[in-house]
């Protein structure tokens, strides 16, 4: 007994060096040699199954749970908090909880306890469980309140748009350690979003009046737009989110859903409502200055997809608000959907010069002046008196070197209304066909019409 007590002690002494050393292999190696001499020693089991934890050896931590629960009766609450961790890390969720619940059963002390709260409450974030994360952060107050658990439940309370007890709970962490570095990051965050809360408030009791019912999307997306502009992109998320299942072919909720994922950091997720990163954000009287998200789509923008929805909702087949709400899409550079959108248009009438137009625009935005040329041509045929559509089918000319039948469009273009880009468009494929005198008349005509650009 003595040679295992001194052997115990020596490993025990071997163990500590390792643990300053931050050698997790010998570590492991150290805790294991101990609880198979001394099966009883808790600290060593705890040690062991910490570090397979930390390096994640989810496989070999199950089976130190395994052994340890065998060697002790009861089996150490330790275990069940272990047991948790490891679901957790599987992203198994019904049990970690299940098992951290175990944990708590065996009336830990206070600081124990409410680190499990913790734990738990995180857990259903994962989950999007904002009820049962609120009740969790509220069991951690309770048995070891803090600064920063204020400014969790605050949080939580805050996804629940619970406004006043989100404040509370602010100033009470404020009050407790303003120089907590939770409060420090969310302090200034809450009172940027205070400034809309009498907006928020006011739809919040419209909404609640009809959650569900389809008509309530446009003030979920009014909601989600000052979220937006107060820099909190997942509350945005949520409503812009539930409006979208309510009207599925709104295309103001796909661009707003994807605005708050992009402003979540989240491309990937929004690539697939189809909306890329170079979603055009511009500047917005209504916006505040956010450096962090970029800035915002506009306030036109969205309204006007909005009405255009309203529209096609009406009737799917409305040519002229497919082809306007393409032109607007594409505005927003979003070719793909803005596609979708003028194909839609001319699928019900492929006579439309307004949505030939829109498709050769697209097509060039995705790199296919090809076939966008052919698109604008037709748009000419159907509509010549149009000065732009005549300008733009030069311009595609022009991009295929086509410069005689360029400078043809910019003449028709011109002939219709003058204008200073047809002018100098003509120009500039004039000087690549060598033809200078005609070019010279030209420039002398763009310096009348634009003295102040030269």
């Amino acid at each position: 007994m003595r040679a295992a007590s001194s052997d115990v002690s020596r490993l025990h002494a071997q163990l500590s060096k390792a643990e300053e050393a931050g050698d997790k292999a010998a570590i492991i190696e150290l805790s294991r040699r101990i609880v198979a001499i001394a099966p009883d020693d808790s600290d060593a089991w705890d040690t062991l199954a910490q570090t397979q934890l930390d390096i994640e050896d989810l496989d070999r931590l199950a089976q130190t749970l395994d052994a340890w629960q065998k060697v002790r009766r009861p089996p150490a609450a330790a275990i069940e908090d272990f047991r948790g961790d490891l679901c957790l890390k599987r992203k198994d969720y019904q049990n970690a909880e299940r098992h951290w619940l175990a944990f708590l059963a065996t009336k830990p002390r206070a600081a124990d306890a409410a680190a499990e709260y913790d734990k738990l409450a995180d857990l259903c974030v994962a989950q999007a469980r904002w009820a049962d994360n609120a009740a969790y952060r509220t069991k951690a107050i309770a048995a070891e309140d803090s600064a920063a658990r204020r400014v969790f439940r605050a949080c939580a309370f805050m996804r629940l748009h619970k406004w006043d007890a989100a404040y509370a709970d602010m100033a009470k962490a404020n009050k407790i350690d303003a120089s907590d570095s939770q409060v420090k990051e969310w302090l200034p965050q809450f009172e940027r979003l205070q400034k809309f809360l009498p907006r928020i408030k006011a739809l919040d009791a419209r909404i609640a009046k009809s959650p569900n019912d389809p008509a309530a999307a446009g003030l979920l997306l009014d909601r989600a737009r000052i979220f937006t502009l107060a820099g909190r992109p997942l509350l945005a998320l949520d409503d812009a989110e539930r409006a979208l299942k309510l009207q599925p072919t709104s295309m103001r909720a796909r661009i707003q859903t994807a605005e708050a994922l992009l402003d979540g950091n989240r491309a990937e997720d929004a690539a697939k409502l189809q909306v890329s990163k170079d979603l055009l954000r511009g500047d917005d009287k209504l916006a505040t200055a956010s450096p962090s998200y970029g800035g915002h789509v506009t306030e036109q923008a969205l309204r006007e997809l909005g009405a255009l929805d309203s529209r096609l909702l009406a009737n799917p087949k409305d040519v002229d608000a497919l082809a306007a709400r393409s032109k607007i899409l594409r505005g927003l550079l979003q070719f793909t959907l803005a596609l979708a959108d003028a194909r839609a248009a001319l699928a019900v009438d492929d006579k439309s010069a307004a949505a030939h137009f829109e498709v050769a625009h697209d097509l060039d935005g995705l790199g296919q002046s090809k076939d966008a040329l052919a698109h604008a041509r037709t748009a000419t045929e159907l509509d010549p008196n149009d000065p732009v559509k005549w300008y733009y089918r030069g311009i595609l000319e022009a991009q295929r070197a086509d410069f005689p039948a360029a400078i043809e469009s910019q003449t028709r273009s011109l002939g219709i209304r003058e204008s200073l880009v047809a002018l100098r468009e003509r120009e500039q494929c004039e000087r690549r066909l060598g033809k200078v005198s005609q070019a010279d008349v030209d420039l002398r005509r763009i310096r009348e019409l634009a003295p102040q650009h030269e």
